[in-house]
């Protein structure tokens, strides 16, 4: 992007919005289908942000809340929402008693292995155009800008959570 050198081009602009626009369709599909499978979006992207930390991150209720963009209390009461369906469970950490450390229950690991194989299988064959808008911004990451394909026209998504 040329923002360092002055405005960003129109192309840069364009580039910038289909991205965002391809985000919040994939989001919009993620939120209709975390409620078809009877959760909350924030409920399905905490089990995620639980089994999905990386690797050294301890699944504490500070760390979740991290990877939500949310407030400490915001998570709390996800936790205590999802601890009260038998998604989740709190337990002290062996190392250090103060710390309360987030496990996935088997029927919280179930659900989230079924959302995760729909969204895994919703991006094989969607993802094309978000993947095609992030390159238009960045490039290939060698320095070699990449033309963004003109955009095809699509329906409005449709939720097949079912």
């Amino acid at each position: 992007m040329t923002a360092e050198r002055g405005t960003p081009s129109l192309a840069e602009h364009r580039a910038l919005a289909a991205f965002r626009y391809e985000i919040r369709r994939f989001l919009a599909w993620s939120e209709q289908t975390a409620r078809a499978a009877g959760l909350e979006p924030q409920q399905h992207q905490l089990l995620l942000a639980v089994k999905g930390l990386p690797e050294g991150r301890e699944p504490t209720i500070g760390a979740v809340a991290e990877r939500l963009c949310v407030e400490h209390h915001t998570a709390v009461a996800l936790v205590d929402k999802l601890e009260a369906r038998d998604y989740l469970k709190r337990e002290r950490s062996s190392d250090d008693r103060r710390k309360v450390l987030l496990t996935l229950r088997p029927a919280g690991a179930k659900k989230l292995a079924e959302l995760s194989r729909k969204h895994k299988a919703h991006l094989t064959t969607t993802g094309e155009p978000l993947l095609a808008a992030l390159k238009a911004i960045l490039g290939d990451l060698t320095g070699e800008p990449v033309r963004a394909r003109p955009s095809r026209k699509r329906r409005a998504p449709v939720n097949d959570a079912g």
